[in-house]
């Protein structure tokens, strides 16, 4: 029976991968490129052109966690159904450290691999035990070629891992906890070992000062709580020398650098090297493109914005992006953008269908 059940969830799944449409679709500066009938967090374009997203497990028990882009904007299961084949309503039945549980982002290193970056709580709530997790996905083979825990001393109860960013030789991995307590939590991806920088941080933190507003009005859920992500957003330096981040809810840019987050390396030095890098806005992902622009996401009004020199700058703005998310660069230096539509799930609309359209759009890099 169970065989029988796995093989039909592997068939829906297979029936699923169509629920992309493609639509290659400029209005101004921005183009739609495909559009999803589930929450959109993560994007992700390899160096051969091939574009990647992900599902997470928020609201909806997505059919699909992370999934290929393909050119007639249809959907496939990456690297395979297996590994997508986890829901909610079958907890108990598969091991969490074999399937994709809740995946928030997925970005590619400069070695060929696409990473995927697992925090194993369903909902954005409680941590599944031995869920969290590094998947390491070879894409030349389209196979899984190593997993690494975050072990519960690590991801604790309440961490949230947000998203990554790897050094330019690929060994370490720089990861953002957006949870309760707010940290940057370091990974030796040669041998598996990560630790918690910058832990319970100021620069770290919520910002409590901060209201995150939509058309005016302050966004709330039903309860009137507001939205409260410590780091987030997280981007590195073309040298790998110099790590940012920012928390959601905050309007200030952090930077530290990339050696001072070493696992020898005292709190107290980490601590007193943070420096403010300018007052920014709300923002939910961060950008470093290859040229050397960091691009931020402006969810409150629905805008891409740059920083040059100390000043944030609008590079677009298009009411579409209802919640511009996670950014990804293509091989050619366009740069691609979620949006996630946060504002529109049932957290924050009630009645609103655990299920929701979100988008992938794509726009030319700043010159």
């Amino acid at each position: 029976m169970m065989k029988t059940r796995h093989l039909l969830g592997l068939a829906t799944l297979a029936a699923l991968a169509g629920s992309a449409a493609v639509a290659q679709r400029a209005t101004g500066p921005l183009t739609q490129i495909a559009r999803f009938d589930h929450q959109v967090t993560g994007v992700a374009v390899a160096a051969d052109g091939r574009r990647f997203v992900n599902f997470p497990r928020w609201t909806d028990d997505a059919p699909i966690s992370v999934a290929e882009v393909l050119p007639n904007g249809s959907l496939r299961p990456y690297p395979d159904a297996k590994w997508n084949a986890w829901r909610n309503a079958r907890a108990n039945e598969l091991p969490v450290g074999e399937h994709f549980v809740c995946v928030q982002s997925i970005v590619p290193d400069k070695q060929g691999n696409l990473w995927v970056l697992d925090p194993g709580a369903p909902g954005n709530e409680k941590i599944l035990p031995g869920a969290p997790k590094l998947v390491k996905i070879d894409l030349k083979t389209n196979k899984v070629s190593k997993v690494i825990p975050v072990p519960e001393t690590v991801a604790l109860q309440g961490t949230y891992l947000n998203d990554i960013r790897f050094s330019p030789d690929g060994r370490i991995g720089y990861i953002t906890d957006s949870g309760t307590r707010g940290a940057i939590i370091v990974v030796d991806l040669e041998s598996g070992r990560s630790w918690r920088t910058l832990d319970g941080h100021s620069s770290t933190q919520v910002d409590k000062t901060v209201t995150v507003t939509l058309d005016g009005k302050p966004l709330r859920r039903p309860d009137g709580r507001q939205p409260m992500f410590a780091a987030d957003g997280i981007a590195i330096s073309n040298n790998g020398k110099t790590l940012y981040y920012q928390a959601l809810t905050g309007k200030t840019l952090y930077a530290i650098d990339t050696a001072l987050l070493a696992q020898d390396v005292e709190e107290q030095k980490r601590a007193a090297a943070v420096r403010v890098v300018t007052q920014t806005h709300v923002a939910d992902g961060l950008w470093m493109s290859k040229a050397g622009v960091l691009y931020l996401t402006s969810p409150t009004d629905y805008s891409i914005k740059r920083l040059n020199g100390s000043a944030v700058e609008t590079v677009l703005t298009d009411r579409r992006l209802r919640w511009p998310d996670t950014f990804a660069e293509g091989p050619d230096g366009r740069i691609y953008v979620t949006a996630s539509h946060i504002q529109d799930t049932q957290w924050f609309t009630p009645g609103a269908p655990p299920s929701i359209r979100t988008e992938l759009f794509s726009f030319a890099p700043v010159q």
